[in-house]
This record gives structure tokens, sequence and C-alpha cells, in this order.
């Protein structure tokens, strides 16, 4: 009987240190404290569980290659690991409340299934680094997502530009009618900003492009790790150098993604508000097809431009994420601090929200719709007196007379030929000369020099899941 009594106790303490998170010391944390300090983490962490998985089995492959973990004990890791991935894609590898994050969840299935062995994966890291590089490996794997889908938008662009090149449009500075400008010139604007975001972009993902793992608590460990053979492992260019500055650049790597994402969202944010002028009935540049736009509950006449304007909306949003990482960040002292754990969630969003908006905005340009009459009534008189005065000053008048001259005179300004107007500027990056083939140049170059990172990070993730 003693016998059976004690089985059974050893029993409880073994589903107990089963369920144990990860700092368990033998007391039981408050249900009040634990709900505010976890959070929605276990929530966010749901989408890290294939980058758990990658970096415990590098981990593990490297515990071995120390003398930590035998050969035979790493292939029952390693295949354990990979269950968790399998049941993670089928929708049955679910962290809940009271595993708090990815890393508990993972470890907590590894010593159900193996026992001992399950509680050796955490040695030489801690949850610290753990989340640091899950979220590298995130970040890499979105960003390299998001620079396709902004590639595909800068092409939608330029289609659009070639297409409406000889469209003219008034050019306006304080939204009032400027100099003939056209819908070329405004979608290659577009397109050549994107390509610079793109570059800020590619930036921020060679910031991210290294392995903090190692780095445990901020301090390093005791132990000889390989931390090289590790950074190779999980594709990363390098390894973070420095222990406490990988702790540290928890949030500011996130911040430089963050504030680059706001620059594609200011640039998304502007196209909208032009779509929704130029798409306006009493100018009618373009039209927004009904199949994009909503109505209205009490007006049947109604098409409502609202995707561009909920892009405008969440470009604050995206912008938001980053003021709340500068800001979690900004006072914290050196070392780990609970407070970069309100990092995650902005990061998650901002990467989310910016793709998405991508997205949606090259399928909106690839179905608008010009009316080239109506941005040929649009141009008005008034448009063509500037280039009146540059014309006065090839005859001979001083700039500064034929400005007073034309000035003094704009009733008796002609209507001239936009299309004409526009075809004849034919400077570098002028309305008759868009220089669209630098663009072309650049985005083709981009897309072959992105298609190389894809692959190689495909490959080396493939090698370490199988």
């Amino acid at each position: 009987m003693p016998c059976r009594q004690a089985a059974r106790a050893l029993c409880r303490i073994g589903q107990k240190l089963i369920m144990a998170k990860l700092w368990d010391k033998g007391y039981t944390i408050e249900k009040i404290i634990e709900d505010y300090t976890v959070g929605n983490d276990y929530l966010l962490d749901q989408e890290l569980v294939d980058a758990d998985i990658a970096s415990s089995i590098a981990h593990a492959q490297m515990l071995a290659k120390i003398g930590v973990l035998k050969s035979d004990e790493l292939r029952k890791l390693k295949a354990a690991l990979l269950q968790i991935a399998a049941l993670d894609k089928e929708g049955r590898f679910i962290i809940k409340p009271g595993d708090e994050d990815v890393h508990t969840a993972v470890e907590n299935y590894l010593t159900e299934k193996l026992g001992e062995l399950g509680k050796k994966v955490h040695t030489a890291r801690s949850r610290n680094d753990q989340v640091l590089t899950d979220l590298r490996l995130y970040t890499k794997d979105k960003l390299l997502a998001m620079e396709d889908s902004l590639l595909a938008l800068v092409e939608a662009l330029i289609t659009f530009a070639e297409k409406n090149k000889e469209a003219p449009i008034p050019g306006r500075t304080h939204t009032q009618l400027a100099m003939p400008s056209s819908l070329g010139l405004w979608a290659g604007a577009f397109a050549e900003s994107l390509l610079d975001d793109l570059e800020l972009l590619e930036t921020a993902y060679e910031l991210n492009d290294q392995c903090p793992l190692g780095s445990a608590a901020s301090y390093g460990v005791s132990l000889p790790i390989d931390r090289k053979m590790v950074a190779d492992a999980l594709g990363f260019k390098k390894v973070q150098n420095n222990v406490l500055y990988a702790n540290n650049s928890r949030g500011k790597i996130e911040s430089m993604v963050l504030a680059v994402l706001s620059q594609i969202m200011m640039d998304l944010s502007k196209m909208s508000t032009d779509l929704v002028m130029f798409s306006m009935p009493e100018l009618g540049y373009c039209e927004l097809p009904a199949e994009i736009c909503t109505g209205s509950s009490i007006m049947p006449n109604k098409k409502n431009p609202d995707v561009l304007e909920l892009v405008r909306a969440k470009a604050n949003l995206v912008m938001a994420c980053y003021y709340q990482t500068v800001a979690t960040i900004k006072d914290l002292p050196s070392g780990y601090n609970r407070d970069l754990q309100e990092t995650k969630g902005p990061l998650m969003d901002g990467l989310s929200v910016t793709h998405a908006s991508i997205n949606v905005f090259a399928f909106v340009v690839s179905k608008l719709k010009v009316n080239k009459e109506k941005c040929i009534v649009a141009c008005a008189p008034e448009i063509f007196a500037t280039d009146k005065a540059l014309e006065l000053v090839t005859k001979g008048v001083p700039f500064r007379d034929a400005y007073k001259a034309v000035a003094m005179n704009m009733s008796k300004l002609a209507r001239e030929d936009p299309v004409a107007n526009i075809k004849s500027k034919k400077h570098l990056g002028a309305t008759g000369n868009l220089g669209l083939e630098k663009s072309i140049e650049k985005m083709t170059s981009k897309k072959k020099a992105l298609n190389k990172k894809k692959r190689d990070f495909k490959t080396v993730l493939e090698k370490l899941m199988r």
C-alpha cells in the first residue's frame, strides 16, 4: 500500500512538473496577477510556433555538438518537435493561457512525451533570447512576403502610368490649380516613392537578420555554446554579437521595422486621398468600379470609397504601433524588462495591417477606370499660365516681367491642348519623359535579389525541419 501511495504521489508531482511554468519555483501565482501578466501573449504566440520549433531544433543540434545531448536524444527531441509542427498545421497544438507562451507550451509537450529528456531542451537559453529569435524569424518571413507584395504594387503603378501617360489632369499646389500634370506622372511618382520605401524595408530586413540566440537572459551562459552554428542553421546572416545588446535591441529592431512600415502606409494614405478626390463626381478623372465600393444603408445612389478611407485610417494604426513601441523602450534600463512583452503585439499588428493594405491597394490600382475626356475638360485655361510665361522667356522677356505680364492678363488666357502640353515637356522626369524604364530596371533588379533571399531562407529552414 505505501508503495502505491508513493507511486501516486510521484505521478502527481510529475504531472505538476509537466504543466509547470518555466520559471516555477514551487509556489502558485494569484490568478488576477497571472491573467494580467500573460495578457494576450499566448494568443500572439500561436503565430510563432513554427519559429520556435525551428529555433529549438537548431539549439538542440548545437547542444548535441557540445555534448549536452547524446545523438539519440537529439533524434528523439527533433522528432517530437516536428510532431508539434505537424499538430500546429492541423490546428491541434493550442497554446493555453496557463502555458503563458509558446516556449512553455513546447517544453511542456516535450516533457510530457519524453520525460526527463524534454527538460534538457532549455539548457543554455532563456525565454528572453527564445522570443527574440522567434520574432526575428517571424519578421524575416513576413518582410520577405511584404517585399514581394510591394514590388507587385510598384508594377501595377508602372503599368497604370504607362497606360495613362497621356491622360492630362490639373497639377495642384495648396489644392489649387497649378500646372498641367498627368495620371502617368502621378502613378510614376508613387512607384518611385515605394521603391525608396523598399530600400528602407531591405535595411530593416538586414538589421533584423542577426541571431540573438545564446544571449540568454542578457549575459550569456557558462557553457561552451556555438552561437554561430545556431545562426547558420537558422539562416541568419550573422550572430548578434554582444549578449547585452541582443536583449537591449528588443523593441529597437521592432521599432525600425515599424518606422519603415509607417513610411509605406503614409504613401498608401496619400494615394488614397488622391484617388478619393480623383473619383469625386465633380472631378471624375477616375472611377472606382462598383465591385470595390460599398454602399449606403440609406442612400441608394452611393458608391463609397471605403477601402481607400480605411487604408488612410490604418496608416494611423501602424504609426501608433511605431509610437507605442518607441515609447515602451525609451526609458528602460539595460537588460530584459517585462515591458518588452508589449512590443510584440504592435510589431505583429503593423506587419499584418501593412501587408494587407499593400495587397488591397494593388488590387484597387488594377481595377481603376480612367475617363480621359473628363481629365481633358478639367484642364482649365489658368493652368497654362506658367507655360505662357516661359513661352515669353523664350522670346527674350525676363522671367519676372513675363510673370507679371501673364498675371495681369489672366482673363485673356486661352485653353490649350493639355495632351500636347504634357507631351511637349521632354526633360528627365517630366510628363513627356516619365523615365518609367528607370523604375522598371530597379524593380527588376529588386525582384531578382528578393527571389534569391526567399530561396535561401526557404532552403535553410526546409533542411532544418526535415
